[in-house]
Order: structure tokens, then C-alpha cells, then sequence
């Protein structure tokens, strides 16, 4: 089964937490190789039941990032397979060198998962809401950079991850998100998804804004206006065919991402078009400020990120492709 799209676009009936305990669970019964190891915060992660079946393959190593990226690169070395989480602004930007250096600069096999992306931190505030960190990561040779939709989509992509020798980072919201994919859909690390096909223009997004994304394709549709929708859920490898078809067939792209616009997907985008097809493109996403403390649907119309916004910019450069 290829990626199947539901009906409804409706939010999961489970945190986006409990899928990932749940494949890890599947992963550690069939590998005593598979390893989870967590920065104080199993509890928030949703990986209490991992610890209490697979105690010898669980190592918690307290509020010490570097030194648990440390530990994770010491296992890989031994053969053992982990999977080290944290806060996404902790194990990128406060534990950066480890990573580069332990992990990515010595070749290891080491899958990052960094929770709370963006504005999904919420309450958390702009100290723990990360805007950087996809940019930190892809910046990193050798980095494979990802970021799952939904549960669905996160159960197909983690054997496959964890079967992949190298460096990984999963962006991953921790609670509730948009149910985008029907279960048992097939995904491939690299290959963007085409939700919605359309010939007057593309929206490229990711994470969060692809269900928004949706939802201004539909607003858009009442206007007689027929938008392509393609999930970009691989940062890197990024999909250049995908991104070159849409320019070429539809002329123009709007990207749309719970990231600042410099050093993310937009920027990733955009230095494809830029060497092999310049079309008119604009980024929807967080313009170069921090976070700050808020409910998720009131960061999301305070950070521009919502279908009203990308409908908007999509109608800004059908207007700028028109013109020229």
C-alpha cells in the first residue's frame, strides 16, 4: 500500500508520543540491538511502558544532553542501534558539537528525535520552542533530516530508519496532531508525497502546515484556483524531482513550515530552483523571530502559519508568476 490519504482530515485519536512507544516497543521485540535513551523525560515522551519491558535496553541519562549524545554514539560503536530523545532545542542546539563531532564526523549510527517542534512547544515558551532546529541538522554532513506527519506515517518510517545505517533526526510532536494518512500507508525516506494534484500552483509543506496546507487548497478551490499540495517530510535528502516537476508544471511555489524561513524548508527548496528552475517563490513560515508562549492556535495565526495565510501568499505569487 502506497500512502493513501484519509477523507477527513481530522486530529488522532492518540498523541503522536504513544505511536512512538508503541513502534519503538515493535522495533526492541524483534532487535535487543534497538535502544532507547531519554534526557529525563520518559515520562513526558510517552516511554514509561518501553523502560518497564525493555529495562536493559533503556538508559536514562538525567538533564545531561551532550553527554546522553555521548553515551548514544558510545553504544552505536558497540553495535547497538539508539534512539536518543529530547526536547528538539535541547539536542540540537545544546548538545550541536556532540552530535557533529561523536556522531556525524565519526560516522555513527545514532536516530535523534527532538520533541515539540516549533509552535507545538505551546506553554513551554520561546525557550523550549525551536524554530532552528531542521537548519541546525541539515546543515550537519551526512545528516538524513525528517519530519513525520502523523502517527501513521511515523510507524512506516521508523523500522525503516532504524534498518538504515547513519545519522538521523526526527522532528516529533510529542501530543495531538492532524490523522493525514490512512494506516499501513507506505512511505520512502527522500520522496515527497503528493496530497492534492493542481495546475495553477504548488504548496510545499511540512509537519504542522500540511494539514493547513489542505485546508488552503480547499479555500482556494472555491475560488476557482487549483493548488498542488506535496508533503515534504524529508528535509535531506530533499526530493529535487518533486520540487523541479512542480515548478516546471505548475510555475510557481509556496513553501509552508513550523520553521524559521532561513535555513528551512523554504531555504532547501529554494536552493533547488535557484541552480535548475527560478520560478516565483514565497516562504510561510516564522520570519527570523523566537518563540513565545501561547496556545497552538494562537501561534499559528500570531506566527502566520495557518490555511487563511498560505491561501494568501499562494494568491500573491499566482499574481508575480502572472506578471511576468
Amino acid at each position: 500500500m502506497k500512502a493513501a490519504v484519509c477523507k477527513t482530515i481530522e486530529n488522532e485519536t492518540k498523541d503522536m508520543r504513544t505511536g512512538y512507544c508503541e513502534a519503538m516497543m515493535e522495533l526492541a521485540e524483534k532487535n535487543p540491538k534497538i535502544t532507547a535513551l531519554d534526557a529525563d523525560l520518559m515520562a513526558a515522551m510517552g516511554m514509561a511502558p518501553f523502560g518497564k519491558k525493555f529495562p536493559g535496553q533503556t538508559v536514562d541519562c538525567g538533564i545531561q544532553e551532550a553527554n546522553m549524545v555521548g553515551v548514544a554514539c558510545g553504544l552505536s560503536a558497540a553495535g547497538y542501534v539508539p534512539f536518543a530523545h529530547t526536547f528538539a532545542p535541547f539536542i540540537t542546539r545544546r548538545a550541536c558539537d556532540q552530535v557533529f563531532m561523536s556522531g556525524a564526523y565519526a560516522k555513527m549510527n545514532v536516530k535523534l528525535v527532538g520533541s515539540d517542534p516549533g509552535i507545538t512547544a505551546e506553554l513551554n515558551g520561546g525557550t523550549h520552542m525551536p524554530f532552528e532546529d531542521m537548519g541546525i541538522m541539515r546543515g550537519i554532513p551526512t545528516m538524513t533530516v525528517i519530519e513525520p506527519t502523523d502517527i501513521a506515517m511515523l510507524k512506516n518510517l521508523l523500522p525503516k530508519i532504524a534498518k538504515t545505517y547513519g545519522m538521523h533526526y526526527l522532528r516529533l510532536v510529542r501530543k495531538s496532531v492532524k490523522k493525514v494518512y490512512e494506516d499501513g500507508s507506505d512511505f520512502e525516506i527522500g520522496k515527497a508525497v503528493t496530497l492534492r494534484e493542481g495546475d495553477d500552483l504548488t504548496v510545499i509543506a511540512s509537519g504542522f502546515c500540511v494539514a493547513e496546507a489542505l485546508r488552503a487548497a480547499d479555500l482556494l478551490k472555491t475560488e476557482g484556483i487549483s493548488v498542488r499540495v506535496l508533503n515534504m517530510f524529508t528535509w535531506k535528502p530533499i526530493d529535487k524531482e518533486a520540487i523541479l516537476a512542480a515548478a516546471e508544471e505548475t510555475g510557481g511555489i509556496v513553501t509552508a513550515e513550523n520553521h524559521n524561513v532561513i535555513n528551512g524548508l523554504g531555504s532547501a527548496v529554494a536552493e533547488v530552483l535557484v541552480k535548475e528552475k527560478p520560478v516565483p517563490v514565497k516562504m510561510v513560515g516564522v520570519q527570523d523571530e523566537f518563540g513565545e508562549v501561547g496556545k497552538l492556535h494562537e501561534l499559528s495565526k500570531r506566527f502566520g502559519l495557518e490555511a487563511e495565510q498560505i491561501a494568501e501568499a499562494v494568491k500573491e505569487v499566482i499574481k508575480r508568476k502572472e506578471s511576468k
